[in-house]
Protein backbone atom coordinates (compact mmCIF):
# COMPACT_ATOMS: atom_id res chain seq x y z
CA UNK A 1 0.00 0.00 0.00
CA UNK A 2 0.96 3.54 -0.28
CA UNK A 3 3.00 3.54 3.02
CA UNK A 4 1.71 6.62 5.28
CA UNK A 5 -0.91 8.20 2.76
CA UNK A 6 -2.92 4.57 3.71
CA UNK A 7 -2.09 4.88 7.06
CA UNK A 8 -3.56 8.57 7.63
CA UNK A 9 -6.28 8.17 5.94
CA UNK A 10 -7.45 4.66 7.11
CA UNK A 11 -6.93 5.79 10.52
CA UNK A 12 -8.90 8.72 10.39
CA UNK A 13 -11.75 7.12 8.46
CA UNK A 14 -15.64 7.03 9.69
CA UNK A 15 -17.68 4.30 9.68
CA UNK A 16 -17.11 0.85 8.66
CA UNK A 17 -13.82 0.36 9.13
CA UNK A 18 -13.55 -2.33 6.21
CA UNK A 19 -15.04 0.71 3.88
CA UNK A 20 -12.15 3.11 5.53
CA UNK A 21 -9.67 0.59 4.86
CA UNK A 22 -10.46 -0.08 1.03
CA UNK A 23 -11.58 3.32 0.22
CA UNK A 24 -8.07 4.41 1.57
CA UNK A 25 -6.21 1.15 -0.55
CA UNK A 26 -7.91 3.47 -3.47
CA UNK A 27 -7.44 6.59 -2.98
CA UNK A 28 -3.62 6.10 -1.93
CA UNK A 29 -3.24 3.93 -5.31
CA UNK A 30 -4.65 6.09 -7.49
CA UNK A 31 -2.76 9.21 -5.94
CA UNK A 32 0.55 7.48 -6.33
CA UNK A 33 0.07 6.58 -10.28
CA UNK A 34 1.45 9.14 -12.68
CA UNK A 35 -0.72 8.72 -15.77
CA UNK A 36 -3.71 9.80 -14.34
CA UNK A 37 -5.13 12.55 -11.87
CA UNK A 38 -6.44 10.98 -8.93
CA UNK A 39 -9.77 12.01 -9.32
CA UNK A 40 -9.89 10.26 -13.17
CA UNK A 41 -8.28 7.44 -12.14
CA UNK A 42 -10.86 6.44 -9.89
CA UNK A 43 -13.54 7.14 -12.30
CA UNK A 44 -15.02 10.20 -10.33
CA UNK A 45 -15.46 13.79 -11.51
CA UNK A 46 -13.61 16.10 -8.30
CA UNK A 47 -17.03 16.89 -6.96
CA UNK A 48 -17.35 13.11 -6.21
CA UNK A 49 -14.21 12.46 -4.95
CA UNK A 50 -14.80 15.87 -2.70
CA UNK A 51 -17.78 13.99 -1.42
CA UNK A 52 -16.44 11.28 -0.50
CA UNK A 53 -13.42 12.05 1.47
CA UNK A 54 -16.11 14.31 3.36
CA UNK A 55 -18.21 10.99 4.59
CA UNK A 56 -15.34 8.53 4.55
CA UNK A 57 -12.17 10.54 5.81
CA UNK A 58 -13.29 13.94 7.19
CA UNK A 59 -9.75 14.78 8.21
CA UNK A 60 -8.43 14.69 4.79
CA UNK A 61 -11.42 16.82 2.89
CA UNK A 62 -8.30 19.47 2.22
CA UNK A 63 -6.34 16.70 0.31
CA UNK A 64 -8.52 16.40 -1.97
CA UNK A 65 -10.24 19.99 -2.47
CA UNK A 66 -9.17 21.64 -5.94
CA UNK A 67 -7.84 18.29 -7.52
CA UNK A 68 -8.01 18.53 -11.49
CA UNK A 69 -10.21 16.14 -13.26
CA UNK A 70 -9.08 17.42 -16.62
CA UNK A 71 -6.87 15.10 -19.27
CA UNK A 72 -7.39 12.59 -21.61
CA UNK A 73 -10.13 9.96 -20.28
CA UNK A 74 -9.31 6.15 -20.84
CA UNK A 75 -11.36 4.77 -23.74
CA UNK A 76 -13.59 2.07 -23.24
CA UNK A 77 -17.27 1.26 -24.36
CA UNK A 78 -18.38 -1.11 -21.51
CA UNK A 79 -17.27 1.01 -19.13
CA UNK A 80 -20.72 2.63 -18.43
CA UNK A 81 -22.43 -0.73 -19.00
CA UNK A 82 -19.87 -2.35 -15.88
CA UNK A 83 -21.25 0.75 -13.88
CA UNK A 84 -24.89 0.76 -14.42
CA UNK A 85 -24.29 -2.92 -13.49
CA UNK A 86 -23.00 -2.54 -10.02
CA UNK A 87 -25.55 0.61 -9.63
CA UNK A 88 -28.38 -1.33 -10.66
CA UNK A 89 -27.27 -4.34 -7.83
CA UNK A 90 -26.06 -1.85 -4.77
CA UNK A 91 -27.43 -3.42 -1.53
CA UNK A 92 -28.80 0.03 -0.38
CA UNK A 93 -28.65 2.02 -3.12
CA UNK A 94 -25.83 4.33 -0.52
CA UNK A 95 -23.99 6.99 -2.25
CA UNK A 96 -20.81 4.94 -1.15
CA UNK A 97 -21.96 2.29 -3.58
CA UNK A 98 -22.62 5.15 -6.19
CA UNK A 99 -18.96 5.69 -6.24
CA UNK A 100 -17.33 2.82 -5.76
CA UNK A 101 -19.76 1.37 -8.63
CA UNK A 102 -17.57 4.16 -10.90
CA UNK A 103 -14.38 2.76 -9.00
CA UNK A 104 -14.67 -0.57 -9.98
CA UNK A 105 -15.55 -0.07 -13.24
CA UNK A 106 -12.56 2.57 -14.39
CA UNK A 107 -10.23 0.17 -12.54
CA UNK A 108 -11.88 -2.90 -14.12
CA UNK A 109 -10.17 -1.56 -17.62
CA UNK A 110 -6.91 -1.98 -16.43
CA UNK A 111 -4.69 -5.05 -17.46
CA UNK A 112 -3.90 -6.79 -13.62
CA UNK A 113 -6.23 -8.52 -11.32
CA UNK A 114 -8.99 -6.22 -10.17
CA UNK A 115 -7.54 -6.30 -6.96
CA UNK A 116 -4.37 -5.40 -7.70
CA UNK A 117 -5.30 -2.43 -9.83
CA UNK A 118 -8.18 -1.62 -6.89
CA UNK A 119 -4.82 -1.00 -4.69
CA UNK A 120 -6.03 -3.45 -2.18
CA UNK A 121 -4.49 -6.00 -0.52
CA UNK A 122 -5.56 -8.87 -1.52
CA UNK A 123 -8.83 -10.51 -3.60
CA UNK A 124 -10.43 -11.23 -0.18
CA UNK A 125 -10.37 -7.47 0.13
CA UNK A 126 -12.65 -7.20 -3.02
CA UNK A 127 -15.13 -9.88 -2.06
CA UNK A 128 -15.56 -8.41 1.10
CA UNK A 129 -16.41 -5.13 -0.95
CA UNK A 130 -18.69 -7.02 -3.57
CA UNK A 131 -20.56 -8.70 -0.33
CA UNK A 132 -21.10 -5.75 1.64
CA UNK A 133 -22.51 -2.87 -1.00
CA UNK A 134 -23.28 -5.26 -4.36
CA UNK A 135 -24.75 -7.89 -2.58
CA UNK A 136 -27.53 -8.90 -5.17
CA UNK A 137 -24.26 -9.44 -7.52
CA UNK A 138 -22.09 -11.16 -5.38
CA UNK A 139 -24.75 -14.11 -4.57
CA UNK A 140 -24.92 -14.54 -8.22
CA UNK A 141 -20.99 -15.62 -8.19
CA UNK A 142 -21.70 -18.55 -6.11
CA UNK A 143 -18.67 -20.40 -7.68
CA UNK A 144 -15.86 -17.40 -7.33
CA UNK A 145 -15.47 -16.77 -10.61
CA UNK A 146 -12.88 -14.20 -10.98
CA UNK A 147 -14.75 -10.82 -10.29
CA UNK A 148 -13.76 -9.02 -13.62
CA UNK A 149 -14.31 -12.38 -15.56
CA UNK A 150 -17.89 -12.29 -13.87
CA UNK A 151 -18.45 -8.90 -14.46
CA UNK A 152 -17.82 -8.82 -18.03
CA UNK A 153 -19.48 -12.56 -18.54
CA UNK A 154 -22.54 -10.79 -16.71
CA UNK A 155 -22.61 -8.11 -19.38
CA UNK A 156 -22.33 -10.43 -22.40
CA UNK A 157 -25.42 -12.50 -21.09
CA UNK A 158 -27.24 -9.07 -20.80
CA UNK A 159 -26.73 -8.69 -24.34
CA UNK A 160 -27.41 -12.28 -25.22
CA UNK A 161 -23.89 -12.50 -26.17
CA UNK A 162 -22.53 -16.08 -26.14
CA UNK A 163 -18.80 -16.56 -24.40
CA UNK A 164 -19.03 -19.88 -23.04
CA UNK A 165 -16.78 -22.25 -24.73
CA UNK A 166 -18.37 -25.31 -23.44
CA UNK A 167 -21.38 -26.12 -21.63
CA UNK A 168 -20.34 -26.63 -18.64
CA UNK A 169 -17.10 -24.75 -16.86
CA UNK A 170 -15.79 -28.12 -15.36
CA UNK A 171 -14.61 -29.08 -19.29
CA UNK A 172 -13.87 -25.52 -20.42
CA UNK A 173 -10.54 -25.20 -21.92
CA UNK A 174 -10.76 -21.53 -20.25
CA UNK A 175 -11.59 -22.86 -16.56
CA UNK A 176 -8.15 -21.59 -15.57
CA UNK A 177 -8.51 -18.14 -16.67
CA UNK A 178 -11.79 -17.49 -14.76
CA UNK A 179 -11.53 -19.19 -11.49
CA UNK A 180 -8.68 -19.86 -9.44
CA UNK A 181 -6.22 -18.13 -7.32
CA UNK A 182 -5.27 -14.33 -7.83
CA UNK A 183 -1.86 -14.52 -6.47
CA UNK A 184 0.22 -11.36 -6.34
CA UNK A 185 1.55 -8.87 -4.65
CA UNK A 186 -0.13 -5.24 -4.06
CA UNK A 187 0.56 -3.06 -6.95
CA UNK A 188 0.56 -0.10 -4.43
CA UNK A 189 3.90 -1.30 -2.89
CA UNK A 190 5.39 -0.85 -6.62
CA UNK A 191 3.39 2.09 -8.05
CA UNK A 192 5.22 4.59 -4.93
CA UNK A 193 8.47 4.07 -6.77
CA UNK A 194 6.59 5.59 -9.91
CA UNK A 195 5.13 9.16 -7.96
CA UNK A 196 5.63 12.23 -9.85
CA UNK A 197 8.24 14.68 -7.48
CA UNK A 198 4.99 17.09 -7.75
CA UNK A 199 2.79 14.95 -6.01
CA UNK A 200 5.40 13.78 -3.45
CA UNK A 201 6.07 17.39 -1.90
CA UNK A 202 2.61 17.44 -1.85
CA UNK A 203 2.56 14.74 0.23
CA UNK A 204 5.76 14.39 2.85
CA UNK A 205 3.44 11.37 4.73
CA UNK A 206 4.56 9.16 1.71
CA UNK A 207 7.62 7.26 2.66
Amino acid sequence: MAGGLYRWLADGSRGDPADGHVFACMLAHAWSEAEWPPAMALGLAPAELAAMAAEVFPHAVSLVAGLPGDGEEPQAIEEPDLRALMIEHGTRGAARERWLAHILARRSLGANHLWQDLGLAGRSDLSGLMKRHFAPLAIRNNRDMKWKKFFYRELCEREGVPICKAPSCDVCTDFSLCFGAEDGEPLARLSQIRRSPARKELLPCLN
